[in-house]
């Protein structure tokens, strides 16, 4: 069931995303051989105070690009160590696998390796909201969606949103014809160029699509379909970690809270640190972009949210079963918000 149509999209079967997604959580997995060398020497033994992070490439990473390019937690003795994927795919197994220590990951993939067993836990989140429907002209509706070609990643929040705003509507996947991509830069392009009739995309991205097309237009923000301040992505570690080095994933969730005050207090530095390095698209796009996908942190008032999109999650296939309460172990951010009280007083946006 796979084909690829000139080079921007694929269709792919979640038989085959399920079996790579199992193959990432395994305790004992083989790694690729075309990931392997994103590792260098002596990835799988990096020293206590590295951790080895796998992240996306929205506005809801910012607060881990800014904690890495600021080198937020070495005040604290850990180094930040990015591990850049080939696609989003990857982000996933890698993580699954065990040959990152932490990933900046959408709920929804999150769930499929904790489905399939793997030792991870959410500890923090990353950002909200931002996750949009866009249209060509045309399309003013769900109703007009039907028969159209619709662009979007598999397993991902960018997935669930479609499948709910359509689900709410009374219509399925089925009434689309769906194409899964790889990159978020791809996607964009894809829309851009005229490949796909609607996609559902995260900032800048997204707000980049509506500006360099014309007649497009936001069918959905999410904020209609699921309440202001919803999850997107979130701060998953491996329990190995958890167990054996807490003190570090306290100095990364520090780091983030940092960097979402900085973020807050100063958008266009951390525009200026991010845009181009992380972000495929321009300053003026990103700027327009700024306020729709802010850093979270303290998402504990999602918890009963991500549970719920569990369900969602199972109708499309990829798990059995929703997660629970046990998912998520929030006390290593409750520590850093005790112990950090002014810094957390000072942030815009929490629980």
């Amino acid at each position: 069931m796979c084909d690829r149509d000139g080079t921007f999209y694929r269709n792919f079967s979640r038989r085959n995303f399920l079996k790579t997604t199992v193959a990432g959580a395994a305790a004992t997995v083989a790694i690729p051989s075309h990931l392997a060398g994103l590792l260098g020497p002596g990835a799988a033994h990096a020293a206590s105070t590295t951790v080895k992070a796998t992240h996306g490439s929205g506005f809801c990473n910012m607060g881990i690009f800014l904690a890495k390019e600021r080198k937020l937690a070495e005040a604290d003795g850990v180094n930040l160590e990015f591990v850049v994927t080939p696609s989003n795919t990857e982000i996933t197994t890698m993580f699954g696998a065990g040959l990152v220590d932490i990933s900046m990951i959408p709920y929804s993939n999150f769930m499929t390796l904790y489905d399939a067993g793997a030792p991870v836990k959410i500890v923090a989140g990353g950002g909200v909201q931002g996750c949009i429907i866009v249209a060509r002209e045309g399309i003013k509706s769900a109703a007009d969606l039907k028969g159209k070609s619709f662009g979007t990643f598999q397993a991902d929040t960018l997935e669930v949103l479609p499948y709910d705003y359509l689900k709410k509507e009374g219509l399925t996947f089925n009434d689309v014809d769906i194409k899964y991509l790889n990159t978020s830069p791809e996607l964009a392009q894809a829309f851009i160029a005229g490949a796909l009739d609607a996609i559902c995309h995260i900032e800048p991205y997204a707000t980049q699509c509506v500006e360099s097309v014309k007649g497009a237009s936001i069918l959905t923000d999410g904020v209609d379909l699921y309440g202001p301040g919803y999850s997107d992505c979130v701060l998953a570690v491996r329990t190995p970690l958890l167990e054996e080095n807490p003190a570090a994933v306290k100095a990364i969730i520090k780091a983030l809270m940092v960097a979402q005050s900085q973020a807050e207090t100063d958008k266009d530095a951390a525009l200026k640190d991010t845009v181009g390095s992380y972000y495929k698209t321009s300053m003026e796009a990103a700027v327009n972009a700024s306020n729709k996908q802010p850093i979270v942190v303290d998402q504990r008032g999602q918890t009963q949210f991500i549970i719920d999109r569990g369900q969602s999650m199972k109708e499309l296939g990829y798990v059995k079963s929703a997660p629970d309460k046990a998912a998520f172990d929030w006390t290593l951010l409750e520590a850093v918000i005790a112990e950090n009280k002014d810094l957390y007083d000072s942030l815009k946006l929490k629980s």
